[in-house]
């Protein structure tokens, strides 16, 4: 099948990338797969808000006030031209998601409502109740349709066509059919999303194994600052699943067993108290558990929100009342939820530049590869990303790609490649997977891996547990290569065999994770090693590179972007993280 463009990824970034190539060139033909229907992808969980200076809560807001608090709460690993150039457009496409329909809330005046945020030292998060991602995503893939881009529902992305030192496509198979297709396009964006289920309690769906990265390593291409996992400080224990920084964000409390306010006990976030960022506030909560005051002596502490009244909770925060119902039973107005650190977010991925172009191991832009959104590293979070910068960037980064590729479509043939050669491969690839006949389930080694990176690669590692990490971790993948059984045989809506497959991803990202974390002896935002507490500027201000040679996973560095320096070098020049 020829496309123009194939989109590879059908969240917030691939959709909005998708919807800009065809706004500027209606003609084109374009392709969107997504695993799920793109509704259902895991964009459309995203709560508590989207980030713009629009200054309609804070008229002392500005872009390069959003720009200062992005990099300071990236502990000065983020890319200062990228966040530039995120923070600069966020007010723009903020008009124009409202004027494809994304209905956010308002404040009484008609203006877009706003509220504050963790990291934000302005109220700067615009939103749609707590279900802004939902808002978003409807509508861009409404506008999809409009627009008559073509949408592959349930498809599987298996190999990137990567030969003569170009993209050239992907090979899928339909999962409902077992079909194997050849898709040949001119340009390729990868917009898979995040990998949090490697960790066994996460906020991410089903779906987040990180596909999308283990095409990028199995075609020889490398992953950059893998070793920064983003634990959110609040989910629901112990079901994992997220209650949104916008009920921070809106005044609830964080109470350990004394009944105290905890984050006023901590010198890096006695003046934000609840609403520091996301990497300190877990690593206070986890604190406090080890510490023995988890309520109860448990691995808890409480979110509470009683003081906001019922109204107050009804009106902006609806859906973290109906998760604490549906889950646990208990309405938050009348008492408060157990939370917990869980696996949220992704900051590492695949490398690229400010115009999405994937770069190879040597930083050189790879023909025809985009990235976009949390599966791309460009790198606007550097160690820690800040609430509502997510949303941003799939808008922002996504709708670049767009109008790039778009613009850049002209200087690009239809590729010739032998069709042939990449069926039977991944004919052989499936087939060996529905021909394993050895001992051990799927579930099992999943779980292995999960429980394995959850005791040593959490929110606190070291150099013994990353080593004894990597040497499981390198076991199970051996047992995966070995040793894996399959009882369904048929290749139509064979689920167990996509789980195969996704768990090739989860193996691949895990051992990504750990091999970064290892190389990287500081502790620096989300990565936090015990053997060394402090951060080293002079060791470690530079971006990790990971990629497979020769079966084994090297690291290299790439530099990190100081542009923003010369406006206010007070405030652009690394120092110490205090809120």
């Amino acid at each position: 099948m020829e496309l123009d463009v194939l989109v590879v990824g059908g969240g917030l970034a691939g959709s909005r990338a998708a919807l800009a190539i065809a706004q500027k060139n209606p003609q084109h033909r374009i392709g969107l797969m997504a695993k799920t229907h793109p509704i259902r992808s895991h964009s459309v969980a995203a709560q508590g808000g989207i980030a713009a200076a629009l200054q309609n809560l804070d008229p002392a807001d500005n872009w390069l006030a959003h720009a200062y608090d992005t990099i300071k709460g990236s502990d000065y690993l983020a890319d200062q031209d990228a966040v530039e150039l995120l923070t600069r457009s966020a007010p723009e496409v903020i008009i124009d998601l409202e004027h494809l329909g994304v209905l956010f809330s308002r404040f009484e005046d008609g203006r877009i409502a706003q509220r504050p945020f963790g990291g934000h030292t302005h109220g700067r998060a615009c939103y749609a109740a707590d279900k802004t991602g939902h808002a978003i995503l409807h509508e861009l893939v409404v506008n999809l349709q409009r627009l008559g881009v073509r949408l592959f529902s349930e498809w599987y992305a298996l190999e990137l066509i990567y030969e003569d030192g170009e993209v050239k496509g992907i090979t899928a198979f339909e999962i409902e059919s077992g079909k194997i297709e050849v898709f040949c396009a001119r340009s390729v964006l990868l917009a898979t999303g995040g990998y949090g289920r490697v960790y066994r309690t996460t906020s991410n769906d089903f779906a987040s194994n990180g596909d999308g990265l283990h095409l990028a390593t199995k075609a020889g291409l490398p992953l950059q600052d893998m070793e920064f996992v983003q634990f959110h400080p609040t989910g629901l224990h112990p079901a994992g699943v997220l209650i949104s920084e916008a009920v921070r964000g809106e005044g609830a409390y964080l109470i350990n067993d004394l009944g105290e306010r905890f984050m006023g006990h901590y010198a890096n976030s006695s003046q934000r108290m609840e609403l520091s960022p996301r990497d300190i506030t877990s690593r206070h909560i986890e604190e406090e558990i080890l510490a023995g005051r988890g309520i109860g002596g448990q691995n808890f502490v409480y979110l509470d929100v009683r003081h906001l009244g019922a109204e107050k909770i009804r009106s902006r925060i609806p859906f973290a009342r109906e998760e604490g119902l549906r889950f646990l039973g208990i309405d938050c107005i009348e008492a408060p939820l157990p939370v917990r650190p869980t696996v949220h977010y992704s900051m590492g991925g695949i490398p690229t530049n400010t115009d999405t172009q994937v770069l190879d191991a040597t930083l050189n832009p790879v023909p025809g590869l985009f990235a976009a959104g949390e599966c791309a590293c460009v790198s606007v979070h550097g160690a820690n990303r800040l609430g509502a910068n997510s949303l941003l960037e799939c808008v922002v980064y996504g709708r670049r790609a767009g109008e790039i590729i778009a613009a850049r479509l002209g200087d690009r043939q239809m590729p010739k490649l032998n069709t042939h050669t990449y069926e039977l491969r991944a004919e052989q690839r499936l087939q060996n997977l529905l021909r394993s006949q050895g001992t051990r389930r799927i579930a099992d080694l999943r779980q292995e891996l999960q429980e394995t990176m959850t005791q040593t690669c959490g929110i606190f590692r070291n150099a013994r547990s990353l080593t004894q990490g990597l040497n499981r971790l390198q076991c199970l993948h051996d047992e995966y290569q070995q040793n894996l059984h399959l009882d369904d045989r048929n290749l139509t809506f064979n689920m167990e065999l996509v789980q195969a497959l996704e768990l090739r991803s989860l193996l691949t990202v895990a051992m990504a994770i750990a091999s970064s974390a290892l190389e990287r002896c500081e502790s620096r935002g989300a990565h936090s090693r015990s053997d060394f507490p402090e951060r080293d500027d002079s060791q470690y201000l530079r971006h990790t590179l990971v990629y497979v040679q020769q079966n084994l996973w090297r690291t290299a560095s790439r530099p990190v972007n100081l542009c923003l320096q010369s406006l206010d070098r007070d405030r652009f020049s690394p120092k110490e993280r205090v809120y």
